[in-house]
């Protein structure tokens, strides 16, 4: 039966559950997309990319011309801040989870490395991404909707 035909489910009362840091990351490496937040022009941009965990690093791919790149290229000291989400969430049930990362981001520049990731992380476009991004994770902050007992 299409969607809107179907009966509605039931979305009953929710709770918020705070994940620990561990959790979180095991949820995040579960999945292999997610969002990556950076400034551009001093405004948050928002860019769908899809990710592999390394050692407690996020690592994604990019292309040259693309905005994360240049900021990556042109970053001082520890690596341009940027923040990671990704989620598991039903659309029918609201049930599910979401992690957020916070962090820096810097170009992984060991030809070893990048070789290694680049059999690691399949482009999901047709463009090949020429370039490599970790992000080293500072703050972790995690969540899980789950159904109350009542």
């Amino acid at each position: 039966m299409p969607r809107d035909q179907a009966e509605p489910v039931r979305k009953g009362p929710r709770e918020s559950i705070t994940l620990d840091t561990a959790e979180a990351m095991r949820l995040l490496g579960s999945v292999s997309f997610g969002r990556i937040v950076f400034t551009q022009h001093a405004l948050p941009t928002v860019r769908p990319v899809n990710h592999v965990l390394d050692g407690g690093d996020i690592v994604i791919r990019t292309h040259e011309g693309a905005a994360l790149t240049s900021r990556t290229r042109q970053a001082n000291g520890p690596g341009v801040v940027v923040a990671y989400q990704a989620d598991a969430i039903d659309p029918d049930t609201h049930l599910g989870w979401s992690v957020v990362v916070t962090g820096y981001a810097n170009l992984v520049t060991d030809p070893g490395q990048r070789a290694r990731y680049q059999k690691l992380l399949r482009p999901w476009v047709g463009r090949a991404p020429d370039y490599t991004v970790r992000i080293r994770p500072d703050l972790v902050a995690g969540t899980r909707l789950a159904p109350t007992d009542t």
